[in-house]
């Protein structure tokens, strides 16, 4: 596998995003990726929610579905739109990620489960849930080039995810993101490198770069991490790809040294509250 993570800089005009978004992918297939990866919000980043939803369709009806599906067919290639800001059935908005496969048809879709309601300490409150509805399934794809787990973005910091999508058999994981500043000097590889190795996966982290014109500013450093947490190919804060040559096998081989997916045990959790002991020493 040749895969390519795709680093883009969304902002408020849903047709420049995916052209900006369609460039880069044709890029990265002329450069011999047959499978790409683009971050999260990959046709929006809106952060005012009325005129979000205004401009939100159902998934059947959105230009850039249609776009992307074409696109994938056109190239014959496999592509995951790492997600999409999409209406759903009820008043909220949907998180999706899309995987197309080469003849365009959508493979798998997976609604982000973990949404990001947060204070940061800069001052800026974020509530995704306000706006979206989680989704309630981990979605496994099991394709010709291998078994991939479908995740978004705040679902790294839930490593039960991964392990249960690991022990069902994804050996690649797709992570697009639109990371924080704060969180993501901080946190952003350390924790990518710890859903390698602690399921001997693949991790392909797609990401949101650089200041949008929205005044929002996302921490970009796009990722491809090996089944033993060697960072494989990194982007800075720019848009552009990111290319690195993959060999699932190297999965298998990981997970027979540290054979840890295999060694779960039942954990019976006791909490103890020992009673206060008051020691008095006489004089």
């Amino acid at each position: 596998m040749r895969a390519a993570l795709i680093q883009l800089r969304s902002g408020t005009d849903m047709a420049r995003n995916v052209a900006a978004a369609s460039a880069l992918i044709r890029e990265a297939a002329g450069q011999g990726a047959n499978f790409i990866s683009t971050p999260e919000m990959t046709n929006i980043l809106e952060p005012d929610r009325p005129r979000l939803r205004a401009l939100a369709r159902p998934e059947a009806e959105d230009a850039s579905v249609a776009a992307f599906s074409a696109l994938a067919a056109e190239l014959g290639l496999w592509l995951n739109i790492g997600s999409l800001a999409l209406k759903g059935d009820g008043e909220k908005l949907i998180n999706r990620s899309l995987l197309f496969a080469p003849d365009g048809l959508i493979a798998a879709r997976y609604d982000k489960i973990h949404l990001f309601d947060v204070d940061l300490p800069t001052g800026e409150s974020l509530r995704e849930s306000h706006a979206y509805e989680g989704g309630a399934h981990a979605v496994l794809a099991d394709t010709p080039l291998g078994a991939i787990g479908l995740t978004i973005c705040y679902d790294m910091r839930f490593p039960h995810l991964y392990r249960a999508l690991a022990q069902a058999g994804a050996k690649l994981f797709t992570v697009p993101s639109a990371f924080t500043v704060p969180t993501g000097q901080a946190h952003w590889h350390v924790l990518l490198r710890a859903r390698a190795i602690e399921t001997g996966s693949f991790v392909l982290a797609a990401a949101q770069g650089g200041k949008h014109e929205s005044g929002r500013e996302t921490y970009g450093h796009s990722l491809i991490v090996s089944p033993w947490g060697e960072v494989l190919a990194e982007a800075g804060t720019e848009p552009g790809i990111v290319i690195a040559d993959l060999d699932l096998a190297q999965a298998d081989l990981a997970r027979a040294r540290i054979p840890a997916l295999r060694h779960d045990r039942p954990i019976d959790l006791t909490v103890l509250k020992p009673d206060c002991v008051i020691v008095t020493s006489s004089p």
